[in-house]
């Protein structure tokens, strides 16, 4: 996308980018005649001046004077107010393509697989979402038309003072290619430090994000002096990108003024002879031609200002569009909409592994009959949770069939399949809401009164209607008002009122108290009746009662049966496990 050989623009990425001004063409071109309105009231200020030096003030024409006054006044006052729409549109029009540009980002966002995830800092998709986004805007507020602007001055002015005097424009044009080298190599010299600034603001966001969410972390192992050095040092490389492209400046305007003078100098100093001498060129003339080298060079120093904000804006759209252009979608071909299904759940010979070449689920086959409670247990690592992920669809399998009702899952839409299963993590995630609406999801079919009967049901009506403001309480992000047994109670009704037809509880009572443990027990025995269940627990008293029970190991299935069947197993893996978990407490009562 963007050029990454320091040429100073990409002709390729910014035509991407004018396409989302398409939808706004009557903006767009509003804008772009203000710019070549402005253009051609800039000339008439100083024409006026020199008219009004020379038809009045020389000749002492005081009856001429008061009209090209007014003149001048009323040129000014439509000039205003055609800047003042210029930029009101020119910043309406970017805010409207960073809106539409951030909803496509979001829409992409939402549709990707889990292992995009898995392998993308966070801090720096919300640096594309948010900051990066921001930048773009700058493009058409500040830059694009800016530039568009100030190129059709210069042409006017140039063209302008060609009319007036050519001796005085050729002494303007001596000095002018020194600007314009100066420009140039400071807009590439701009856009790699520009590069460098914007990757050191995404690793900032990303540590501190980071950072910020897991400081219970940080406090708990008394890393803080740690932390605080590794800030410093990325901060640190962040202020010496942006004192380059402080540096970059300080060389490139002091240059800059430094030629306008010199071109002043000259006009004074040659136009000053010429007009004592009583040639062609007038007094007027040579103060229009002060006035118009000022507004020449004015521009090119503030186009060499407006590409910086050019530059940072297309290398931020570059980024964007990156995130834009990642192929990390599951394929969603399938046709079917199932309104209800049975639940029959078949794994057939099923291989799948998050990198490449490293097999996480190595050829399993199960069959989970219609409102069969089976439990899936084994050692962390075993891939017990990667069945459930497949299962949803979240990851696509390298080979084999996963069926749901003899119908593989790949022929189901993503959200008839989805709409199916609920599922209850270990690591339930809250977001900054209302309980209520952590509950729904603000899923509209989902009543309050269905809210409150499955609350009484699962027997945490009490406990939320004891919190102030009961259901409308402001959990705050990530749930941090709630204890872990609270939040863990809360995803299960989130999951219990939508009815699904697959239940899926995956550690769902490893974190919480014994207390909790039993409401959420109590409640998976009344959700599993007539449902299909996979419950996956470390403790095995939670799937004694299972219609079969899987053991894992190292990705492959090494037994399967119910408890009972599973302890007959001499020397079983199952049974090891039971063994070390129960059998002291069994000996002791």
């Amino acid at each position: 996308m963007a050029d990454k050989n320091g040429n100073a623009f990409d002709f390729k990425l910014f035509k991407r980018l004018l396409a989302y001004t398409n939808k706004y063409k009557v903006i767009f071109y509003f804008v772009a005649i203000g710019a070549i309105l402005l253009s051609v009231f800039g000339v008439l200020r100083p024409y006026i001046l020199q008219q009004t030096i020379d038809t009045t003030i020389v000749v002492r024409n005081n009856e001429q004077l008061g009209f090209y006054i007014s003149l001048m006044l009323g040129v000014l006052m439509i000039e205003v107010i055609v800047q003042f729409l210029f930029i009101y549109f020119a910043n309406r029009l970017g805010q409207d393509v960073i809106r539409d540009i951030r909803v496509k980002l979001f829409d992409r966002m939402l549709a990707f697989k889990m292992q995009y995830y898995d392998t993308s800092a966070v801090g720096r998709l919300v640096t594309r979402a948010v900051s990066d986004i921001e930048t773009i805007a700058s493009i058409f507020s500040q830059g694009l038309f800016m530039i568009i602007s100030d190129l059709l001055k210069m042409l006017v002015i140039l063209g302008f003072m060609l009319y007036q005097s050519w001796q005085l424009t050729l002494l303007v044009f001596v000095v002018l290619p020194l600007v314009l080298y100066a420009t140039r190599v400071f807009q590439k010299k701009m856009k790699t430090a520009f590069e460098e600034v914007r990757t050191q603001v995404s690793n900032l966001n990303s540590f501190v994000q980071e950072r910020i969410t897991g400081m219970k972390i940080v406090q708990l192992f008394t890393r803080e002096d740690t932390e605080y050095e590794k800030f410093k040092e990325i901060n640190d490389k962040h202020k010496k990108g942006w004192v380059r492209t402080v540096w970059y400046n300080s060389i490139f305007f002091p240059i800059a003024e430094m030629s306008s003078s010199i071109t002043i100098g000259l006009v004074v100093w040659f136009g000053g002879l010429k007009a004592a001498q009583g040639d062609v060129i007038t007094l007027g003339t040579v103060i229009a031609f002060i006035e118009l080298s000022q507004m020449l060079f004015r521009p090119l120093r503030q186009i060499a200002d407006k590409f910086n904000t050019l530059q940072m804006g297309m290398i931020a759209a570059n980024r964007v569009f990156e995130v834009l252009d990642t192929e990390s979608k599951i394929e969603d071909n399938g046709l079917l909409t199932p309104e209800s299904i049975n639940g029959i759940i078949t794994f057939e010979n099923v291989r799948f592994g998050y990198l490449k070449d490293e097999e996480v689920v190595k050829g399993i086959s199960f069959k989970v009959e219609k409102g069969q409670t089976v439990a899936i247990v084994g050692s962390t690592g075993a891939g017990k949770s990667t069945i459930i992920n497949l299962l949803n669809r979240f990851y696509e399998i390298n080979s084999g069939t996963i069926a749901i009702d003899d119908v593989n899952i790949k022929e189901i839409t993503l959200n008839a399949l989805r709409n199916h299963i609920a599922l209850v993590l270990q690591d339930v995630f809250l977001f900054a809401d209302t309980i209520y609406n952590n509950i729904t999801l603000k899923n509209s079919e989902i009543s309050e009164e269905k809210v409150y009967q499955a609350a009484k049901e699962i027997g945490i009506h009490d406990f939320i209607m004891s919190l102030p403001g009961g259901y409308q309480y402001n959990v705050k992000e990530r749930g941090a008002m709630l204890s872990s047994g609270q939040r863990q109670l809360i995803s299960f009704l989130r999951a219990y009122v939508t009815n699904p037809s697959i239940l899926i509880l995956d550690e769902a009572t490893s974190s919480i108290d014994s207390h909790s443990e039993q409401l959420i027990q109590e409640a998976t025995d009344k959700i599993t009746k007539g449902r299909t269940s996979i419950v996956i627990a470390h403790r095995l008293a939670t799937i004694k009662q299972a219609d079969t029970i899987i053991v894992m190991d190292k990705g492959e299935i090494v037994e399967q049966g119910n408890h009972q069947e599973l302890l007959a197993m001499p020397q079983g893996y199952y049974k090891n496990l039971y063994e070390v978990q129960f059998a002291g407490v069994e000996n002791m009562n």
